[in-house]
């Protein structure tokens, strides 16, 4: 009975994966930073009504 050992990534895998992630940050710091802009918007808004 032969043992099988995980076979490590291929480059081409561990490069898409690194891509994915790459544009899945991107598009989160967009939406973190599309969030503040909103909440400073909203905090100053208030600021000048109350």
């Amino acid at each position: 009975m032969d043992e099988k050992s995980p076979r490590p990534q291929p480059k081409k895998a561990e490069s898409e994966r690194e891509a994915r992630l790459k544009a899945a940050l991107k598009a989160n710091l967009g939406r973190r930073k599309a969030q503040a802009k909103a909440r400073a918007k909203q905090d100053e808004t208030g600021k000048e009504e109350g």
